[in-house]
């Protein structure tokens, strides 16, 4: 009798280990969720800083400046949710802007070359934070997790839709 109680008792705590070890590495998951987020969103307002030097150019015609500038504000001061929109309105304001061959941007080369390199880093950004993003939702999705409710109460990692849209 006092061997399966023991045995029943061995197995409980290996349970209630097991299940403490799937919400922290949840828990690491949304944590990482975060980060990503948190890291792609100070890119994203790196980018709306670097459009809004871009339209005070002098060399700039003036409708695209203040398109330019309209959608770098829109972008930064979108809430949550409202940051999609602005996001992919401040990515076709961009691509109104033409590079040349020397990829200069109306004489700018600094300004083109910083442009181009928070692109890459968004592009990087994005991918980490949908993969982050896509890993937590498996998880969650299984049925351990809800049936013990491991999440807590995390919300659900969101993805926007600016994340699908072409840089």
């Amino acid at each position: 009798m006092a061997k399966t109680i023991l045995i029943a008792l061995f197995f409980l705590l290996v349970l209630a280990w097991y299940l403490s070890f799937l919400a922290s590495r949840l828990d690491r998951l949304h944590h990482r969720v975060e980060t990503s987020w948190e890291h792609l969103d100070a890119l994203l307002q790196r980018r709306a800083a670097i459009a809004i030097e871009i339209a005070h150019l002098p060399t700039l015609d003036p409708a695209t400046s203040l398109l330019l500038t309209a959608s770098a504000f829109n972008a930064r001061e979108a809430s949550i949710i409202d940051r999609s929109d602005s996001e992919s309105s401040l990515s076709e304001s961009l691509k109104l802007l033409q590079l040349d061959e020397n990829r200069t941007l109306m004489g700018d080369t600094d300004l083109a070359n910083e442009l181009l390199q928070i692109t890459e880093k968004i592009r990087m950004g994005i991918t980490i934070h949908l993969e982050s993003v896509q890993a937590a939702t498996n998880l969650r999705s299984k049925t351990i997790f809800r049936f013990f409710r491991l999440a807590g109460h995390a919300p659900l990692p969101m993805r926007y839709s600016f994340e699908d849209d072409s840089l």
